[in-house]
């Protein structure tokens, strides 16, 4: 990991797949309500799950609208470290969540269930329902930095202008040529 350190307050956080390990939530529900079992993380090769998984597509659909609709009650769980570090982070300001997902009230629901009554303010969730319109909210907010695990994503904040990181997941590898961090402690060192 060779990154700059970076301020804080000036980074910013995709929510599935960085913050929420929403792979987990999936290959859980895939088995137990689909009978899709003896899947890993690192089958998931490819953002489009349908595209790596043997798995119709309008399974895939179903199983994503579930954990995006309820994210506490399909058990969705945070990646390690994540909300050690980003309780830590809202010490030094106001901890940003970009989204792609629709609404943000399923993530403000999570987000209580993981994090103590007065951490929350401190957290803001912008659902932007596109994955390819964040850099205008990255801009908008004020944020130099944003770590999210889909490339195409972080290729296109780099091209405007955004230092952007990826978070390393199976279906990100090979496909860019930016800085990666492997997991929650990368981003402590880096931010804190």
């Amino acid at each position: 990991m060779d990154i700059a350190r970076i301020r804080p307050d000036e980074i910013g956080f995709d929510f599935d797949g960085v913050i929420a390990d929403t792979v987990e939530a999936f290959l859980r529900i895939a088995c137990e309500q689909h009978g899709h079992c003896g899947l890993r993380p690192e089958d998931v090769t490819d953002f489009s799950v349908e595209q790596c998984l043997a798995m119709d597509a309008s399974v895939a659909e179903s199983i994503f609208l579930q954990i995006l609709r309820d994210s506490v009650g399909t058990g969705l769980l945070p990646m390690p470290g994540a909300a050690s570090v980003l309780s830590d982070l809202t010490d030094h300001g106001q901890v940003v969540i970009v989204t792609a997902r629709p609404e943000a009230e399923p993530v403000h629901d999570w987000l209580r269930t993981v994090f103590p009554p007065p951490i929350l303010p401190r957290i803001r969730v912008v659902a932007m329902g596109d994955h390819d319109d964040k850099a205008r909210h990255i801009k908008d907010l004020g944020l130099s930095t944003f770590v999210d695990d889909r490339a195409e994503t972080c290729l296109q904040l780099r091209q405007a202008g955004i230092r952007s990181i990826v978070f390393s997941q199976p279906w990100n590898q090979g496909r860019h040529d930016l800085p990666t961090v492997r997991c929650w402690d990368d981003i402590r060192t880096l931010c804190l």
